[in-house]
């Protein structure tokens, strides 16, 4: 059932190789593993794209691409989930990262109003970025161990329920 699920959603193989941004990487995106669909490549590619979706930098779809390149999981998928942090939810998944950051340092709080300029993120960065980096590492890294465990159970369950209701037939 994942599989088949899965399967509707992912783009072609063919259509991502012709990616311009995905080109780069040449020779190494017809690996097979990186377009297998199995527990380990999809539970991994959840894994990192939920990742990739926390890192407060820009080409995060880049970044996810990279690391399934390196890691031989399912490609589509771990592109994909980088936008869980789209420009709709960007704002609240990265204040509480950086809420959370502030707190692990025990800094207070900085009330800021956001300007998207290079001058605002220069004078800004210095107070934001250790916090705002050290609650994106740590609810990265919590996203995408759950997200692996949670992703490896849920195909195993559906695995099981298949094979019982072949048994019963």
């Amino acid at each position: 059932m994942p599989k088949k699920f899965l399967k509707r959603f992912i783009p072609k193989t063919e259509t991502l190789k012709a990616h311009p941004h995905l080109r780069h990487f040449g020779e190494t995106l017809h690996n097979p593993n990186l377009w297998h669909l199995n527990r380990r490549s999809a539970a991994g590619a959840v894994a990192v794209g939920l990742f990739c979706a926390w890192i407060p930098l820009p080409f995060q779809m880049l970044i996810a691409a990279t690391i399934a390149i390196l890691f031989s999981v399912n490609l589509p998928i771990s592109v994909a989930l980088v936008w869980i942090s789209n420009p709709l939810t960007m704002g609240p998944l990265f204040y509480g990262a950086y809420r959370l950051g502030a707190f692990l340092l025990h800094l207070p709080v900085q009330h800021f109003h956001f300007e998207l300029s290079y001058s605002w993120l220069r004078a800004t960065f210095g107070t934001i970025a250790p916090p705002l980096f050290l609650g994106s590492l740590l609810l990265g890294s919590a996203c995408a161990f759950l997200g692996y465990l949670l992703f490896r159970a849920f195909w195993r369950f559906t695995i099981i329920k298949k094979w019982q209701r072949r048994n019963k037939k």
